[in-house]
């Protein structure tokens, strides 16, 4: 019997997500490194355009077309995923912990289910509902809204979750109009998008960066692997996985990243910190695992490119 292509296709989207969690993980604690050496913006106006350059390189040498995806759906994408994302978070992270910032930031996933279930017709089911109220609680914890001193940062790395989950909703519904390559969208939503975080650093330039070799290892790293590579297979994951499963699995992330801060930056959460951020997780967990476990209950629903852990709206 011939290998079916949508299941293949799915196994390598599974693929490319177990990847996504110590890259991405990881590459909290290679952008606070950096971050030591320069200000927010001049460290992104520096990662994004030449994470862009690295995959028209890729283009060429695959003998892609440089031809762009749909322009108006490209650069709204871009507007959400590159400038608003990498901004908010970039900025963030260069006032506040990784492993912190990471947990907030991915809770995307919440955000993402809420949005489909508003305008991909896919409803949330009990369970779902408890994790995010259990996340929600998490977030009040982590962000702390009576210190509002120290909850700028927190706020901003919340808004780019938000942002993200925007971005991972309007691929989802150019999916459905538009037959798009991958590494096309990935790479001129990259490009486009980094237009407005250069001017933005231009005109917010105050020195700097110190060039160091943390500095440019740092930079390196966020450039070819966390930017480059990541988004590519996350941008693969989101074309071949429904909306939500694509979303939970990035479960792992936040967690690599607050133990990987933890061991190397010496980030220790505090007591009300740390709580907050095991029920984050624990509601992705839970969320996860439901997707599973009804995965395996609906396996036709899955073949059929909708989220086994939620159902269409009809009422």
């Amino acid at each position: 019997m011939p290998p079916d292509p949508a299941k293949r296709s799915r196994d390598l989207g599974i693929l490319a997500l177990a990847f996504l969690g110590p890259i991405w993980g990881y590459g909290w604690v290679a952008t606070k490194v950096a971050l030591g050496y320069s200000d927010a913006l001049t460290f992104a106006a520096l990662r994004v355009p030449f994470s862009a350059a690295c995959l028209f390189l890729v283009m060429i040498v695959l003998r892609r077309s440089l031809r762009p995806p749909p322009l108006g759906w490209t650069a709204v994408i871009a507007l959400f995923q590159t400038t608003l994302f990498i901004a908010l978070v970039i900025t963030a992270l260069h006032d506040a912990g990784a492993g912190k910032v990471s947990v907030l930031t991915y809770t995307m996933p919440f955000w993402l289910l809420l949005l489909a279930r508003a305008f991909l017709g896919e409803r949330l089911r009990g369970l779902q509902w408890a994790a995010v109220a259990l996340a929600l609680a998490g977030l009040v914890l982590v962000v702390r809204p009576w210190a509002l001193g120290s909850a700028t940062a927190g706020v901003l790395a919340l808004l780019g979750g938000v942002s993200w989950a925007v971005a991972a909703l309007l691929v989802k519904l150019m999916q459905r109009r538009h037959t798009v390559d991958v590494l096309s969208l990935t790479t001129w939503q990259m490009a486009l998008g980094s237009v407005p975080l250069i001017i933005a650093a231009v005109l917010t330039y105050s020195g700097g960066p110190e060039w160091t070799f943390s500095f440019w290892w740092g930079l390196i790293y966020t450039i070819v692997v966390a930017n480059s590579l990541a988004w590519f297979l996350w941008l693969y994951a989101l074309h071949t996985l429904p909306a939500g499963v694509a979303g939970l699995g990035t479960l792992a992330i936040p967690v690599v990243g607050v133990v990987a801060a933890w061991i190397q930056l010496g980030e220790v959460p505090t007591v009300v910190e740390g709580a907050g951020m095991a029920l984050i997780i624990g509601a992705l967990a839970v969320l996860a695992g439901y997707g599973i476990v009804t995965a395996r209950r609906d396996p036709d629903r899955a073949a059929d490119g909708q989220s086994p852990d939620v159902r269409p709206v009809t009422d």
